[in-house]
């Protein structure tokens, strides 16, 4: 089997840029590496009166364009090279979209549905209370991630607030609204890649209005994806959708509204009316226009990228796709936007809300979204002309803008 480590991925996508663009050793080996990595410890008073033991990670991966930025992720498989492989993402992200950010990431090994939410805001409180002498909004920045939510995020500012002894909105994004979060903040990872879909249909003579698409993962960002790729592309036919208990296929059409309500009265994507049964591995093979994996890591390898048939692939998820299986689609004509690109709406409205913090002044709804489509829209434009430019996939088009920002950067502060 071939290797999955993300942190491997990562380095393995990062050095086939770094030789395309003839980065010079020493650059090349920085930007290979975290500048900066913190593990640590937080032991948890359960409800029950015991005491658990938490493994934590933060990741600040590279600050040459900016105070580092990225989510925290509440997952019982989290390791210190997932959060570094997420990190370095994180660093290409921000670079591509060119906000003026470096990427951090943060985790916690733990099995968040094994908590209460009492025990959820102590684990919250227990991060900050280690982790705040190395946040801060000019220093580094969390957001939500798999698992986290705004409410977590709430908690976490409160406690940093508590340790510095005033106000620090900034110091972490994807908050309440009320405590500073910005409108547009919920939808802005799937908004972001179906404006990016719009775009990549354009430019490959794809009429995404007439469109059949399907999603596997259908967490927030699946969830948002499938309503707003009618209401933003003007129309396209939901056939597929899938969770971590499997999946819904109807080839005549999936009611994007009514799935969405059914997973979230449910908690589950299975036995929707109207549906048959389809695993996820089936979903990512359907004979569809557009892919959306929005799940996890590696779900497209070597294995099965020979049998995707869709045109456009849109990875909302982190890593959905492996280095073999990125060479076999380009090789059979499917288009992916890579991560990095597709799900960066994320971070630039966290972007917005630093700022709408910072100054104090907050925007409209209309402000968020036009922001939002223009950053998104010029960034698939020059990963584009770079694809065609190089001809080259549009995930190595996407490292060779990025890592070039972000190298230039480290070169004018004389680091390398």
């Amino acid at each position: 089997m071939s290797e999955l480590n993300p942190f491997k991925i990562a380095q393995t996508q990062l050095d086939e840029a770094a030789k395309i663009l003839g980065l010079d050793e020493a650059t090349h080996e920085f930007l290979r590496w975290p500048m900066r990595e913190y593990r640590f410890t937080i032991p948890l008073r359960l409800d029950n009166g015991s005491t658990k033991v938490y493994h934590a990670y933060r990741v600040q991966y590279n600050s040459a364009r900016g105070p580092t930025k990225g989510g925290l992720r509440w997952h019982a498989d989290e390791t210190i090279d997932t959060v570094r492989a997420l990190a370095a993402w994180m660093t290409w992200k921000t670079a591509v979209v060119d906000i003026p950010l470096g990427g951090g990431k943060g985790g916690v090994t733990c099995n968040p549905k094994d908590l209460s939410n009492a025990e959820k805001e102590r684990l919250a409180r227990g991060y900050i209370r280690t982790a705040a002498q190395f946040l801060a909004v000019d220093r580094d920045v969390p957001a939500p991630d798999v698992y986290t939510t705004p409410q977590i995020m709430a908690w976490m500012m409160d406690e940093y607030e508590t340790i510095k002894g005033h106000s620090h909105p900034g110091m972490i994004t994807g908050k309440p609204i009320p405590l500073g979060g910005s409108q547009g903040r919920g939808d802005a990872t799937a908004r972001g890649g179906v404006y990016v879909v719009r775009e990549a249909a354009k430019a490959r003579g794809i009429d995404a209005g007439a469109a059949a698409y399907a999603i596997q993962g259908f967490g927030n960002a699946g969830q948002f994806a499938a309503t707003l790729h009618p209401e933003i592309l003007g129309g396209g036919k939901l056939v597929a959708v899938s969770d971590s208990g499997g999946g819904v296929y109807n080839k005549d059409g999936i009611d994007p509204d009514k799935i969405v309500h059914h997973k979230q009265e449910t908690g589950r994507v299975a036995n929707f009316p109207g549906t048959e049964p389809i695993s996820n591995e089936e979903l990512l093979e359907l004979d569809v226009d557009i892919l959306y994996p929005a799940a996890l890591e590696n779900v497209i390898t070597g294995d099965n990228a020979g049998n995707i048939k869709a045109k456009i692939v849109c990875e909302l998820a982190n890593g959905p796709t492996t280095p073999e299986a990125d060479n076999i689609l380009h090789d059979n004509g499917v288009f992916v936007l890579p991560d990095f690109l597709a799900n960066a709406g994320g971070v630039t409205v966290s972007y917005f809300e630093q700022v709408q913090n910072t100054y104090n002044y907050y925007w409209t709804l209309g402000d968020v979204h036009s922001q939002l489509d223009r950053r998104m829209t010029d960034a698939f434009k020059a990963v584009y002309a770079m694809c065609e430019k190089e001809k080259v996939h549009m995930r190595l088009a996407a490292y060779l803008v990025s890592v070039s920002r972000v190298a230039e950067a480290c070169k004018l502060r004389g680091w390398v």
